[in-house]
């Protein structure tokens, strides 16, 4: 079986990311999920993220496997993509979730905003009206609410800003169409943070993906985690993978 490799989001990590979707896959698969600098057992580094290095970090995390299955996570999914094109010999699928080729000036402004909130007691709010989806937020009770509230101001990486400012530097869009391998695009249909329209420019740029739409804000992990890793065991189950 392809060994997975996972590429997690901007503040989060991989276990926040993946947790589930690891004891998933783990049953059958050699899974390798490095943190981002800053998040996880990473240290911050005082030099600005890049993404190239990144990505070259990322594939080098699977040395001794010659090939790779990608899962990606929001801005993990630009590093899956900039690996794919950087070292197509070790690439082998892509699994891209709630990706995004180029900040649009809207998700500019929320990523700002989001920075500038980083050390106050808005950010749990923030965070959770733009990450949650609202049918999932709707349903909470005020206890789960508040649980939950509590549970995000308690669990920000000390490097979400520098994966911010990479947030701001990213640009896919020309390495979309150098993709040759089986690629799947999960739109995360409630998202208000990577927006749907993101999710469709991706899946339109890389020639042969699949795309699949998934009822789920931008945080399909805690929102739809069966649903969610039932796509992507799926498409890793599939003939064009194994």
């Amino acid at each position: 079986m392809t060994p997975v490799l996972l590429a997690h989001g901007a503040g989060g990590g991989i276990q926040a990311n993946f947790a589930a979707l690891i004891d998933d896959l783990s049953i059958d698969r050699t899974v390798i999920g490095p943190d981002l600098p800053g998040s996880g057992a990473a240290p911050r580094r005082p030099e600005p993220l890049a993404l190239d290095l990144l990505a070259d970090e990322l594939v080098a995390a699977a040395d001794g496997h010659d090939r790779v299955a990608i899962v990606g996570y929001s801005l993990g999914t630009a590093l899956a993509v900039r690996a794919a094109v950087r070292h197509p010999d070790r690439v082998a699928a892509l699994v891209l979730t709630a990706p995004f080729a180029k900040p649009t000036p809207r998700f500019t402004l929320l990523v700002k905003l989001w920075r500038e909130l980083l050390d106050t007691d808005h950010l749990a709010d923030f965070m959770h009206l733009v990450g949650v989806g609202a049918p999932y937020l709707d349903h909470r009770t005020p206890q789960e609410l508040a649980d939950s509230l509590a549970g995000a101001a308690e669990h920000v990486p000390p490097g979400t800003p520098d994966q911010l400012d990479l947030i701001d530097t990213v640009d896919i869009r020309a390495d979309l169409a150098a993709i040759a391998v089986p690629t799947l695009v999960i739109s995360t249909t409630h998202d208000n943070l990577v927006t749907p329209y993101h999710h469709r420019e991706v899946a339109a740029g890389i020639e042969g993906a699949r795309y699949a739409e998934l009822a789920s804000g931008h945080l399909p992990f805690v929102e739809a985690p069966t649903e969610w890793i039932g796509l992507v065991r799926g498409f890793l189950d599939s003939r064009d993978v194994v």
